[in-house]
This record gives C-alpha cells, sequence and structure tokens, in this order.
C-alpha cells in the first residue's frame, strides 16, 4: 500500500484527501503562509503540476477501495496469528495443560517417614481433583533437613503447575528466622494447603521402653539421661531436643545427621539411640507394628497448647517450661504445627491453575476414599487451605525480634 493510500484511509476521502496547492492569485487564502487552498469537490486545479494531481485523483476508484479493505484485512488477520502464536501456553485450559501430563511431587525426607507416606497418598489422589487428571509422581530429595527441596522448587522448577512439594513444616520459619541458605520467600509460595493442623495430633519425645527414664521428670535426675537422634536446620526433632535442654534443662545428648523418622527408628532398634523427637502420626504410620507392641515410650508432648486427650498424663512443654522466656520460645517454635503436612507450588503460577491446584488439594481433603486410606495409615486429617497456611505464615514473622535472636542462638542457625 502506497503512502498516499494510507493518507486517504486516515483523513477520509474525498475532501480531506484533496492536496493543498498554491492559491492560483497567489492570495493568502486557506492554510499557510504561502498562501494554500484545499480544492473543493469539482473544482479543476489550475497549478501546472495539477495533471499529475488529477490523475491520482481519478484513480481512486471503488476498486481501490476494495484493494485497501483487502489488505486491511490481511493485516489484521496476520496481527492475531502472531498474538496466538506468542502466547500457546495461555490459550490452554487448565484441563488442556494436565490432560496425559505427569507431574512431579518433590519430597524433602527419605522414604518412610511421615512427609513421605502422606506425600505417596496425596499423588495417588490428588490428580482425580485436577482438571485433566494428570499422574502424579513422587521424587524424595532429602538434605540440609528441607532446604535442598525448598530453594529448588523455588529457584529452579517450571512455574507452569507441572512440580509439587511437600515441605517439611519447620522450612518456611527457616526464612523468618534469617537462614542464610533459605533462598525463598516462604509467604511467595503458591501454598495448597495442610493435611493437618494438629488438632487430633502431637509431637513425642519417644524413647525405647527399656529406657530406665519413665517420665519427662526423671530426666532432671542426676545419672539419667536420653540420647536422641535429629536431622539438620528445619528439622523439627533437632528443634525440639535442643528445647527439651538448653530451655527445660533436661538430661538431653542431641546427635545430628540422620535424615528422617525412619533411619532414626532404625538407630534406636540397634541401640545406637536412645529415643527421638516424633510425631504420634508418624509413629503410627512407619512404625505400626512396634506402636502396637509397646515398644516405645512417649515421655513428654510438644506442638500443642493443651494435652492430647490420648496421653492426658503427659506434660506439655509448655507446662514444663521454667519462665515467660522460655515458654515464648517453646510457642514460637510450635507455631509450624499449625501447618504440620504443608503442600505447595513455586511462586508465579498462572491464575487458573493456582485456583485449579488450590480448589483440588481441599476437594481431595474431603474426599471419603482419601480419608479413609489416611486413616488407615495412622495420620490425622485436619486440613487448612493455602490462604490459612499463608497467614499463620505471616503470623510466625511477626514474632518479635527478641524472641527469634534466643531461637537461633538456642539451635545455633547460620545466618
Amino acid at each position: 500500500m502506497t503512502h498516499d493510500s494510507l493518507s486517504l484511509l486516515r483523513r477520509g476521502y474525498p475532501y480531506d484527501a484533496a492536496p493543498l496547492l498554491p492559491h492560483p492569485a497567489g492570495r493568502g487564502e486557506g492554510r499557510g503562509e504561502g498562501g494554500l487552498h484545499r480544492l473543493r469537490l469539482g473544482e479543476r486545479p489550475s497549478h501546472p503540476a495539477s495533471p499529475r494531481i488529477a490523475r491520482r485523483r481519478r484513480a481512486w476508484t471503488p476498486l481501490c477501495w476494495g484493494e485497501v479493505k483487502r489488505a486491511s484485512l490481511a493485516l489484521a488477520a496476520t496481527l492475531v496469528a502472531a498474538l496466538a502464536a506468542a502466547q500457546p501456553a495461555a490459550a490452554q485450559s487448565v484441563e488442556q495443560f494436565y490432560r496425559g501430563r505427569t507431574v512431579t511431587l518433590v519430597v524433602g525426607t527419605s522414604p518412610g517417614g511421615i512427609n513421605d507416606i502422606s506425600s505417596r497418598i496425596v499423588a495417588r489422589h490428588l490428580g482425580r481433583f485436577i482438571p485433566g487428571n494428570p499422574s502424579i509422581i513422587v521424587q524424595n530429595m532429602p538434605g540440609a533437613g528441607g532446604l535442598v527441596t525448598a530453594n529448588r522448587v523455588y529457584n529452579g522448577s517450571e512455574r507452569d503447575g507441572s512440580v509439587l512439594t511437600k515441605l517439611e513444616r519447620a522450612v518456611p520459619q527457616l526464612a523468618i528466622q534469617g537462614n542464610r541458605n533459605a533462598n525463598f520467600d516462604p509467604v511467595k509460595f503458591t501454598w495448597l494447603g495442610s493435611l493437618s493442623s494438629y488438632a487430633n495430633d502431637a509431637y513425642l519425645m519417644l524413647v525405647n521402653a527399656s529406657h530406665p527414664a519413665k517420665t519427662a521428670a526423671d530426666l532432671a535426675k542426676p545419672g539419667i539421661s536420653v540420647t536422641l537422634g535429629a536431622d539438620n536446620a528445619a528439622s523439627s526433632n533437632l528443634v525440639f531436643g535442643l528445647i527439651a535442654k538448653e530451655a527445660l534443662g533436661l538430661h538431653v545428648n542431641v546427635v545430628r545427621g540422620y535424615t528422617g523418622a525412619a533411619p532414626l527408628f532404625l538407630a534406636m532398634q540397634s541401640g545406637e539411640l536412645d529415643g527421638q523427637m516424633v510425631g504420634l502420626s508418624s509413629v503410627r504410620t512407619g512404625q505400626r507394628d512396634l506402636w502396637n507392641k509397646g515398644a516405645f515410650r512417649p515421655l513428654m508432648q510438644f506442638g500443642r497448647a493443651t494435652r492430647l486427650p490420648e496421653f492426658s498424663d503427659l506434660p506439655t512443654g509448655r507446662e514444663l517450661a521454667p519462665d515467660a522466656d522460655a515458654r515464648a520460645l517453646i510457642e514460637f517454635a510450635e507455631l509450624p504445627f499449625a501447618i504440620a503436612l504443608p503442600f505447595a507450588a513455586p511462586p508465579g503460577l498462572p491464575a487458573d491453575r493456582r485456583e485449579a491446584l488450590t480448589a483440588a488439594f481441599m476437594a481431595m481433603c474431603r474426599d471419603k476414599g482419601f480419608i479413609e486410606e489416611a486413616e488407615t495409615l495412622g495420620f490425622d486429617v485436619s486440613p487448612i487451605d493455602g490462604e490459612e497456611v499463608r497467614k499463620l505464615i505471616v503470623q510466625s514473622a511477626a514474632t518479635p525480634k527478641p524472641v527469634i535472636d534466643r531461637y537461633n542462638a538456642l539451635i545455633g542457625a547460620r545466618r
């Protein structure tokens, strides 16, 4: 299309398209200093160049307008095609994206513990509630108390809904503590929800039944101590083992370096360890036979403001706190139990997939078949949604700095 053609389209034909010419009488009529005037409809130009201009005006026949129209339609079609090609993913519905797809669920612990077991039951059920019904596979990635998984999913995974994660409950708190290896903002994860809010669970100090300590009070007596195994960094078994030792003054020795509840139970059976800090659900799911045979003895419970009715004779950590500072420390450490079994995706997911995943997670938690299998396995199902998880993390971040500083000093947090 010529420049003149575009000019005609922009200005409107025929009057506005007429060129400005020097007035034949040289008078200053029309626009401009040179005495320009605009040709009127039917007026013949008298300027020497007028035959060329006249031929141009006569050339704009209906046929020319048809060509302009066809060119405009072709340009519009080209633009539409370009926009469609630039956004192929956005054009997909949630169902189209997930149909036939395999989703990876990354777990930050070794196989065998509550985090692994809860992930595998979610992998079996969640796909039924996601449009397109994708299959879900579990990938174990233990390391640094769950930090390896959190960092990888947050920073290195596709942000399209094809990767999910089961984080350890204390992992978000590491970022709040200022841990230098926590390279993520816990609030910005796409939180799907938590299977448990610890309504019917407790975090126990558990020892072998053969250990001389019969109660938590025995561990304050001379000559009686307990060796507890623990993971590293974010692990609750490390945090509460150290709290029992430093804040409550019990005779506890903490051995670090294990990678989940299952290796810890093996070490207990071999006599390498006396016990560990572990959730009731984890014992019931991972060591059901040994638990039912009475191979272990619980001495105290954390993760609760009140005693679990099933263990009404076991004191809580808050009850044993010697002063207000110790109690505040315990309360901060216990905040993650409200999101006991959290599931998430990377930040920045497309809005429709984020909504589909969070809705699917809560629908799964209400499903009769899922609940029956979870209860058969022995873990608490008291779910909360992703927004509630996010609010609890924000609440944790609002903890006074002196409390966080003391907590960091207690557990030897690396900053």
